[in-house]
């Protein structure tokens, strides 16, 4: 379909109305609040309704000229048709090549360009228009002072009435109650269709002109109030529908002998230049059919016949000059290029090289990746199943670990019981010796011997004495009766009962162990199985082996399998296995040394150290809070043995800033402590009562004093693993001055007391009075030497009128407390005792000592 031509201003192609004006632009004005109606009812409609309303423009002289125009138009429009048909006949014919033959060759005008002319005549046919008329626009154009929504006086209505009457003379017909859309609704309807500019574009175009609608138009302008700019805009699109109808049909008619002597580059031409221009502005191009391509065309005279003509290029002339600093750019751009698609050209070359040594190095290594990566997929499902496992059976070793540790700490704790048991009962028994008005028998409140009731009491003694009756017999047995003192032996006999028991829950428990892996394969519970996957990891791929800290898993998961072996292994007992002679321990005992160099940082080479930290001085920590004696001089020999060497075989690990080491010596001291505090006992007698040396309590004083030096030598056996502070708080303070020192002031000032002074002194460790500097001893033995010092003194006073056989006795004694006080490099005391006494060799006694 054609697109109708816009009209500017009410006429085709915005042409300008004859009479030379430009038509004026009705200004905007302010919208005025309608006068109030004399119907109530429509003052509640505008007051609740809310009426759009368009602004509308303001008329001017081409309106009226338009008005004059409409009343000749019959004629006009039977004048065309008449011009159209014989247009129809008067076809141009076609020569051979198919182009238009032009009837008039001198002006070159095309046939298309008479519907053009006929356009421009009847613009000129407008402006000679008689004016005749001028009196009826004079009047028509004294209504447009009314406003919309005024009431018009007499003298308006009378204008109007004038106005359809000299309509209705000069030949029209001005209907009176054709208004349409009398309703608001519709009227507004209508006022939003006509506003809308592009209305015409969008709604369907109807080739049909209603002859009536313009004449009726005019008439609601004249006599209608509030019509009049509606059937103005009305009569402005039928108008210029039918124009655009009448301009169309014109040029249908020429456009098939045309568009067959086109050619293709003319109809291309055409087309472009129409989408290249915006939406309307096409309708000002002239229409010209001007034949191209022929050379008959081109020898025509197309200086005034063409309206629209082409540009035309102007060339530059063309020298060699010109020529040759074109191709001379031409080379060197092409020079350029090349050099720069050669560059391209081997980048990519070494692209390719490149590349295909990568494939070749990727092919090369791929077979040794997959067998990486499936071993070490291999790797990964073991230690996931590894790990399964040990989460289920975890907890059962923990369970007999802790049953076992139970077992051994009831049988220890029972041990001690029963002596701290005996000792009251010893304490109870001698008590009345003390006192000769306490000998009458021990009475309970109500006037009972205690005696009596307590049987169980008898029982404990009955069972003491057999076992001090046996150990008295295995000691006349190997000849060591001579060199025995009470005290000094250790009361670890257990009845045949607690011992069955013992061993039948030990037994128990060493069952229970070995059926804890019987659901499980060997190779997840075998410690030379498990050391060998790791190993055959790190001798393939080490790196991968580092980066995945397995050295450092390593003791952990061997954590449990260790466990599990040294669940019965106690180093307190004589036939208890080293546990470097142990499976486990040399099966790890080589784990990662290979024939080539160890690097330093190989954490593999602390395997050992660190299962040592993490296994075996947690367990010593257990065995030292509740298995451990410091009474038992065999079981405190043997923890020293088992803690210096975790000291000298592992420095690494067993030193004073490792964690598990500082909790084992803590645990140590805690249970000195604690021995120290509940099992010494030294009980005070009356020297008359300790006359009788086969009497009782005679005999438990000795066993209590001699426990206690006996317990003085086990404390410092640990010297070099406690510091020497720690060791004379615990031996020196916390023993020898608060119990020995009080049983050397109740004991016989003479050979005795000097025996029992030389077991003391030889407890001491040599290396306390090595670095001494002075002549004085360390502070802690200060009581301890003024004690020897009254002890010379009261051995050379008890001399005195005795026989001479009992004063030499006497001095030799006094030269035994002179060779003790040198011993524990008490020089002052020494020297003092040796100048009282008259010792003329104390230089002799010092450098023997």
């Amino acid at each position: 379909m054609f697109r109708k031509a816009r009209r500017v201003n009410g006429f085709p192609g915005g042409a300008e109305p004859g009479n030379g004006l430009k038509p004026r632009k009705r200004p905007r004005e302010n919208k005025e609040v309608p006068r109030a109606s004399l119907l109530s009812f429509q003052d509640e409609e505008e007051e609740n309704e809310e009426v759009f309303k368009v602004k509308k423009s303001s008329y001017s002289k081409k309106i009226v000229k338009l008005l004059k125009k409409e009343y000749k138009e019959d004629l006009e429009k039977s004048k065309i048709k008449t011009e159209l048909n014989s247009s129809a006949d008067n076809e141009q014919p076609l020569d051979k090549t198919g182009h238009v033959k032009d009837t008039n060759p001198e002006d070159g005008v095309i046939i298309s360009e008479h519907g053009e002319d006929e356009m421009d005549m009847e613009s000129e046919k407008e402006e000679e228009k008689p004016k005749a008329g001028g009196t009826f626009s004079n009047a028509l154009s004294s209504l447009n002072v009314l406003r919309p929504g005024e009431i018009p006086d007499a003298a308006f209505i009378h204008a109007a009435r004038k106005k359809r009457q000299m309509a209705r003379e000069l030949g029209d017909f001005t209907p009176h109650d054709n208004e349409p859309g009398k309703g608001r609704l519709v009227r507004e309807d209508e006022n939003d269709a006509s506003d809308d500019e592009d209305d015409d574009e969008k709604r369907r175009i109807v080739f049909s002109v209603k002859e009536k609608s313009q004449r009726q138009k005019i008439a609601e302008e004249i006599g209608i109030e509030g019509s009049d700019d509606d059937a103005l805009v009305t009569g402005e699109q039928d108008e210029e529908l039918s124009r655009w109808e009448q301009e169309q049909i014109r040029k249908g008619i020429n456009i098939p002998q045309v568009q067959a002597s086109q050619p293709t580059e003319v109809n291309m031409y055409y087309q472009n230049t129409y989408q290249a221009m915006p939406y309307g502005s096409s309708y000002g191009i002239p229409y010209s059919y001007t034949t191209y391509g022929s050379s008959d065309a081109k020898s025509q005279k197309t200086d005034n016949s063409a309206p629209f003509k082409t540009p035309s290029n102007e060339m530059t002339p063309v020298t060699i000059d010109l020529v040759k600093k074109q191709l001379k750019d031409r080379l060197d751009s092409m020079k350029e290029l090349h050099k720069t698609n050669r560059q391209q050209h081997e980048k990519h070359l070494q692209s390719r090289v490149d590349s295909t040594r990568a494939i070749e190095r990727l092919e090369g290594s791929s077979g040794g990746i997959g067998e990486r990566y499936k071993f070490l997929q291999e790797m990964r499902g073991y230690v996931q199943d590894l790990l399964e496992c040990f989460s289920e059976k975890v907890p059962l070793i923990n369970e007999l670990e802790s049953a076992i540790h139970q077992l051994y700490k009831q049988r220890a704790s029972r041990l001690v019981q029963r002596r701290q048991d005996d000792i009251k009962d010893e304490s109870s028994e001698f008590s009345s010796h003390s006192n000769k008005a306490l000998m009458a028998p021990n009475l309970d409140s109500f006037g009972r011997d205690r005696a009596l009731y307590q049987e169980h009491a008898k029982r404990r003694i009955a069972e003491r004495e057999a076992r001090r009756t046996r150990r008295r017999q295995a000691r006349e047995q190997t000849g060591k009766m001579a060199d025995h003192l009470e005290g000094l032996s250790s009361d670890d006999e257990e009845t045949s009962t607690d011992i069955t028991n013992f061993n039948l829950e030990k037994d128990r428990i060493s069952k229970e162990s070995s059926k804890v892996f019987e659901d499980v394969l060997e190779s997840f519970y075998s410690i030379d199985c498990i050391k060998s996957q790791f190993e055959a990891w790190r001798s393939k791929y080490y790196m991968s082996y580092k980066d995945a800290y397995i050295g450092l898993c390593l003791p952990k998961l061997f954590n449990p399998l260790i466990r599990l072996q040294l669940l019965t292994w106690t180093p307190l007992e004589a036939k208890c296995r080293d546990f470097e002679n142990m499976l486990w321990f040399e099966s790890l005992l080589f784990y990662g040394c290979e024939e080539r160099e160890q690097e330093k940082d190989d954490v593999d080479v602390a395997l050992l150290p660190t299962i040592v930290e993490k296994v075996i001085l947690p367990k010593l920590t257990v065995i030292a809070e509740n298995m451990w004696d410091p009474f038992s001089t065999t079981q405190t020999s043997r923890m020293v043995g088992i803690t210096l060497k975790l000291i000298n075989g592992y420095p690494s690990v067993v030193n004073a800033e490792n964690k598990n080491t500082q909790v084992y010596l803590k645990a140590l001291l805690l249970r000195m402590r604690r021995t120290l505090d509940d099992d010494v006992f030294m009980p005070l007698y009356p020297k008359n009562v300790l006359e009788n040396k086969n009497s009782g309590p005679y005999l438990f004083f000795q066993r209590q004093f001699w426990s206690s030096v006996k317990l003085l030598g086990n404390f410092l056996q640990w010297y070099g693993i406690f510091s020497n502070k720690t060791l004379q708080e615990l031996s020196i303070d916390g023993l020898l001055n608060r119990y020995i020192l009080m049983a050397f002031q109740n004991s016989e000032y003479g050979d005795d007391s000097i025996k029992k002074a030389q077991n003391v002194i030889n407890c001491f460790p040599k290396q306390w009075f090595m670095n001494l500097k002075g002549e004085r001893t360390i502070s802690q033995l200060e009581n301890f030497c003024r004690y020897l010092v009254h002890l010379a003194d009261t051995i050379y006073r008890n001399s005195i009128g005795c026989s001479d056989v009992d004063k030499r006795n006497a001095r030799e004694n006094i030269k035994q407390i002179v060779k003790l006080l040198a011993s524990i490099r008490a020089l002052d005391h020494a020297m003092s005792v040796a100048s009282d006494h008259n010792v003329k060799e104390f230089k002799s006694l010092i450098e023997g000592k």
